[in-house]
């Protein structure tokens, strides 16, 4: 604790000092300039001392993060020239990152975490997978400034020794860009040295440097990670993908739409889950149980209805129909008119060019993996030996089961759950969270909750499901609770406790592509796998299991695969859009305050009821 204090007294008083004296005044290109006669005339008489006074005071400049090492490198090699100022200022930045590193280390890793936090992540990340190396890039091609990977580092487990080492060799060719620009500088007699070669030339290499050395890792990056593949000599086609949902088909149709060659490859039904088994078959349900809900409270708007009378099986018939309907817009048909070649078959990725399907193997310059997910079984005991629902299989349910039990607080969950308790099931949600919607707001939480518990659904959280059983009454899940084991009969379940990544069955493993601990596939901020012609989109990397965000993820994999060599862009998440279609919706954009929150960032929350508000009003809701 004293050395802490001690430090943070040095620290302290060095900044009061600078602020005090303003001493930051003296550390401006203009300044140097103006007193370049002077530093050299000193030099010359006390060449000793000078490199000391430099060498302190660029240490302490770059040990606490202190603006002006940039000038201050000019400064050097205008005095001492290129050889000696590129030794004395290698050293003295290294020496400083590294003092800054343990500065951080021992005093401000809160600080750090809390103000820098966003940025931390990214490089916790690339330190976790490449290392050394990856410290090697960050300071070749400075994609932060300096100081913050200083600070940075020293929150990571690299070690010391090898942060010194690294830095400093990987500082060193920025580091002479800017000596010798010194050097030139110190040179200029006249206006027109302005407009010497020599200068501009020095210039000119500051501005492209970061291009060069960027070039040069990912040179080193591809051959390193392409190692023992061979290229073929020519391509079937500049993109193949594997899954035709809605990443898959946006993928594809983007890339068909600027001619490019494209190979679509599907193994169960076009039009994927949100066609199949999810948004359009969810929301089809949604529908016919709120028009029944509208009529059983028809009284409120001056209607009086005959009872509601449910038929189950019209209602499932109608969404099938639905499908049908809207089954032309993903057919095979579509899309072979809009030139892709669609394939229905298993894909096997055997090389990062080659992907085979029954049978035949397709070379690509390009391969998108848009595989999606499936809903996750919990290994709970007994949930083989019971007929489970899950939001695949939920569709051909023929009768209403009387009894219905949903695992799962979730949007599928719960928009699952109010449909059938309208049709008239008794239903019970059980949730081993707190509440439902975790990703929402409590406030909105506690809303939906009031609403669903006031049509009749028995929500029971904190409720965790351990055992499923057979009796000769029927089906019951055992719960632990706080309050010791209960016991839920039902007649059929619904298992909605979240869907995984479909990793599996298409050659990934062979590839050996980098997983996220929570079974996604890694990619990039331009959607690029460890392969650099392999992306991903959709529900297979996430980071949103959402269709919208699929399509979107899609213009980034057709774009960037297609045209990278030119220009690539990074995915922007930052207005994802989503909503749950419970009664009432809860829609939200971009990040709403939970998500504030757990990442610690400033928010600030404005608050409007709509019970004043003439169409809420007119609406009775």
């Amino acid at each position: 604790m004293l050395k802490k204090f001690v430090i943070l007294f040095v620290i302290g008083f060095i900044f009061f000092g600078i602020n005090y004296f303003h001493l930051d005044q003296y550390l401006t290109f203009e300044y140097i300039k103006e007193n370049q006669g002077l530093f050299t005339r000193y030099y010359s008489e006390h060449s000793t001392l000078s490199i000391v006074i430099y060498f302190f005071i660029y240490i302490m400049m770059t040990a606490l993060s202190i603006p002006g090492a940039s000038v201050l490198t000019l400064l050097g090699g205008a005095l001492f020239g290129f050889s000696k100022g590129l030794l004395i200022i290698s050293f003295a930045s290294t020496i400083g990152a590294t003092l800054a590193f343990l500065i951080s280390r021992t005093l401000l890793r809160d600080f750090v975490q809390k103000k820098y936090g966003q940025r931390l992540k990214a490089i916790n990340e690339g330190i976790e997978r490449e290392g050394a190396f990856y410290l090697f890039t960050l300071r070749l091609i400075p994609i932060f400034p300096f100081f913050i990977i200083n600070l940075a580092m020293g929150l990571t487990k690299i070690k010391t020794i090898t942060y010194f080492f690294v830095s400093q060799i990987g500082m060193l060719a920025g580091t002479a860009v800017y000596v010798n620009a010194g050097v030139q500088l110190s040179e200029i007699e006249s206006l027109s040295g302005i407009l010497g070669p020599k200068l501009i030339g020095s210039f000119v290499l500051l501005g492209i440097f970061p291009i060069i050395a960027k070039k040069i890792i990912s040179m080193i990056k591809i051959n390193k990670v392409y190692k023992g593949w061979v290229k073929p000599k020519s391509y079937d086609y500049n993109m193949i993908v594997i899954g035709a949902g809605s990443a898959g088909l946006v993928t594809s149709y983007i890339s068909a739409t600027v001619k490019a060659k494209v190979l679509l490859i599907e193994k169960e039904a076009m039009g994927g889950d949100c066609l199949n088994t999810g948004c359009v078959p969810s929301k089809a349900l949604i529908k016919s149980a709120k028009v029944a809900h509208t009529i059983s409270e028809s009284e409120k708007f001056g209607i009086k209805a005959n009872q509601v009378e449910i038929n189950f099986s019209k209602v499932m018939d109608r969404i099938q129909e639905v499908i049908r309907k809207i089954e032309p817009h993903d057919s095979v048909e579509r899309y072979t008119n809009l030139g892709v070649d669609c394939i229905s078959g298993v894909a096997e990725i055997i090389s990062p060019f080659e992907v085979k399907v029954n049978g035949k193997i397709y070379t690509t310059k390009n391969i998108t993996i848009a595989t999606g997910a499936s809903p996750f079984i919990p290994p709970i005991k007994g949930i083989k030996d019971i007929d489970i629902l899950t939001s695949n299989n939920l569709w051909s349910l023929a009768n209403l089961p009387k009894k219905f039990l949903v695992l799962g607080g979730g949007p599928i969950g719960l928009e699952i759950a109010q449909s059938f308790s309208r049709f008239g099931s008794e239903v019970t949600l059980v949730e081993m969270g707190e509440r439902i919607l975790p990703r929402e707001d409590k406030d909105v939480s506690d809303i939906v909750t009031k609403k669903l518990v006031g049509e009749g659904l028995n929500i029971l959280l904190k409720h965790k499901a351990v055992e499923f059983i057979k009796t000769d009454s029927g089906q019951e899940l055992i719960c632990e609770t706080e309050n010791g084991l209960v016991n839920i009969q039902f007649d059929q379940v619904l298992v909605a406790v979240g869907r995984k990544a479909n990793i599996k069955g298409f050659g990934a493993e062979k590839l050996n592509l980098d997983m996220r601990p929570n079974g996604t596939i890694d990619a990039n901020d331009f959607l690029q796998t460890k392969y650099p012609n392999i992306y991903v989109c959709g529900d297979i990397t996430g980071p949103y299991q959402l269709t919208h965000t699929a399509s979107h993820q899609a213009w980034y994999c057709a774009v960037n695969a297609l045209f990278g060599t030119f220009k690539k862009f990074k995915v922007d998440y930052s207005v994802i859009p989503w909503c749950t279609y419970t009664d009432p919706e809860v829609a939200t954009v971009g990040k709403n305050e939970t998500e504030c929150l757990s990442q610690g960032l400033e928010f600030e929350v404005t608050k409007y009821g709509i019970d004043d508000l003439d169409r809420a009003i007119v609406l009775s809701i």
